[in-house]
């Protein structure tokens, strides 16, 4: 016990020098990070840089003419909906436009992949034991975090390298400033992330804590600018994407900007490391909550809900609010796309409609649906996460089934997800004021496509579980078929591997029952085949 106490603090039983002593290792576990994550950050990097850099050529067919782009620039300043959805839109040059259409989408994803990736090699690390086996060799305190943080760094400048390449066309400076602010949002929240895994006990609870700050961001974003049109809103500058916002890439570029976002990264990364100075392995400042001592719960389905009950709430609660602002968005979107034949078209192929509201509806109805697709396979994956870090086994020491364990998480991952799109639609019919019924079905008419991807993620777990990752795959496959093969005019047979271009797109669209029950049946035979192979495997022990 001596040797591994030693060993946490930095070599076993070695003196440590101060500062090399306290990054001892980093450079093996950088490696050892890069190397479990070579698939996922390069399609987190090539998704998000490649999608920014490329939206150039799309957008300049949509708005080729100056007068059209300077009628976009008109439309935004009097659309307060749009705004707090997009942001303001300051130049009618093309970099401009593509700064407007994708800067506060591509950051906000830019923090959801840096909050992943250093809570993945950090707290979760801890919670599964693979950190205190590290440690047991000559790895320095602050070693773990720093890898996270540098794994986080490469592939924020990733995405930089590709959006300031792609777009250096439209103007070097521009290109540069939209790339690093991009870059830039994603490290403020992977510091912030670094804060939270040491503070919390869980990798859960740090993704929950980190994921409800970006929100926070996103809604003093969303709310400064709609009242503003220049983004000079005191709620806007309270918000990491705002300061992106304002750093007006293309658009007379303020680079001082780019150092509040800096210091910002900065701060909370000494923040991170004085905390993690502080604590031993798997400790935390803001320790869990002990249960009570004669227990609470009665099966395994009532442990699956003690456990994802939160993350349900939260998804709920951001389901319904943004269906309201979508819903509030609908008849300003005719504004926006006026005379615009080839934004009618895009619009229309996406929403699947001649009208402008019903196309701009179902459009909305379809990304509330492809959202909800990635809330599935998160809650699927659970039962990974509960097996690997060994939460799971001793539940099925007792008289507790693998089937039963895992139907625990399963209701609540597909009864969640069509909660989620019931939500939805009641948030839609509220905010439009118009069509309830029809806008409510859109929403569930799209469930059987959700929990078809949900199925392929039991299938994968079941039979392949080190490849779970292949669920979130199919589901970004599926999320970036959806939202942008209509934007590049993709042939239908690709746009068909995802399940949601099989079904109806409502409201205003005839529905059609024989793919709704043939995905509903192609969900039911994976999830059963799924749980067939985890009945048959071996349980995973970290």
């Amino acid at each position: 016990m001596t040797a591994v106490a030693d060993a946490t603090r930095g070599g076993a039983g070695v003196p440590q020098r101060r500062g090399s002593g306290q990054l001892a290792g980093t450079g093996t576990l950088l490696r050892l990070a890069l190397r479990r994550d070579r698939v996922m950050v390069p399609l987190w990097v090539l998704f998000l840089g490649g999608t920014t850099a490329s939206s150039a050529g799309t957008l300049g067919e949509i708005y080729g003419t100056q007068a059209e782009r300077a009628g976009v620039v008109t439309s935004i300043a009097a659309n307060s909906s749009l705004r707090s959805l997009y942001g303001p839109v300051f130049d009618d040059s093309l970099g401009a436009i593509v700064t407007w259409r994708y800067l506060a989408f591509m950051a906000a994803f830019a923090a959801i992949m840096s909050l992943l990736i250093v809570v993945r090699h950090t707290r979760e690390e801890e919670e599964t034991g693979r950190q205190e086996m590290l440690s047991a060799a000559m790895v320095g305190r602050r070693a773990p975090l720093t890898a996270a943080l540098l794994v986080a760094l490469i592939a924020n400048a990733g995405i930089a390298l590709l959006v300031t390449l792609g777009l250096a066309g439209e103007g070097a400076g521009g290109a540069l400033a939209l790339g690093l602010a991009i870059g830039g949002v994603g490290m403020v929240f992977a510091t912030m992330a670094a804060m939270m895994a040491q503070l919390t006990e869980t990798a859960r609870l740090a993704k929950g804590l980190t994921a409800a700050v970006l929100g926070l961001a996103w809604v003093l974003k969303a709310a400064g600018d709609a009242a503003a049109d220049d983004a000079s809103h005191v709620l806007t500058w309270l918000s990491p994407i705002g300061w992106a916002e304002n750093l007006r890439a293309f658009a007379g570029e303020r680079w001082w900007v780019l150092g509040l976002i800096a210091a910002a990264a900065v701060v909370q990364g000494v923040l991170a490391y004085t905390l993690a100075g502080r604590r031993d392995i798997g400790m935390s400042f803001l320790p869990a909550r002990p249960g009570p001592a004669d227990g609470r719960l009665s099966s395994a389905g009532g442990l699956a809900w003690r456990l994802q009950r939160g993350s349900l709430l939260g998804w709920g609660i951001g389901f319904l609010l943004t269906g309201v602002m979508f819903g509030g968005m609908t008849e300003g979107a005719a504004d926006l796309v006026g005379d615009n034949r080839q934004t009618k078209e895009m619009l229309t192929r996406l929403g699947g409609q001649a009208g402008v509201t019903d196309a701009f509806l179902s459009a909305m109805v379809s990304m509330l649906g492809m959202v909800a697709a990635v809330y599935i396979v998160q809650s699927v994956l659970r039962l990974n996460g509960e097996e690997t870090s060994q939460r799971g086994e001793p539940v099925l020491a007792g008289a507790v089934g693998r089937v039963r364990w895992a139907a625990g998480h399963l209701v609540i991952a597909f009864g969640g997800a069509a909660l989620l799109m019931l939500l939805a639609g009641l948030g839609l019919a509220l905010g439009h004021g118009k069509q309830p019924a029809a806008v409510l079905g859109g929403c569930l008419v799209l469930v059987p496509a959700i929990w078809l991807i949900g199925a392929v993620a039991v299938l994968v777990y079941g039979l392949v579980p080190r490849a779970a990752v292949l669920g979130w795959a199919y589901a970004g496959l599926s999320l970036a078929l959806g939202w942008l093969g209509a934007a590049f005019n993709l042939p239908d047979w690709a746009l068909k591997i995802s399940p949601f271009a099989h079904l109806p797109k409502l409201p205003g669209h005839a529905m059609e029952w024989g793919p709704f029950a043939v995905l509903l049946l192609l969900a039911a035979a994976g999830t059963a085949v799924g749980l067939a192979g985890l009945r048959r495997r071996d349980i995973q022990t970290g």
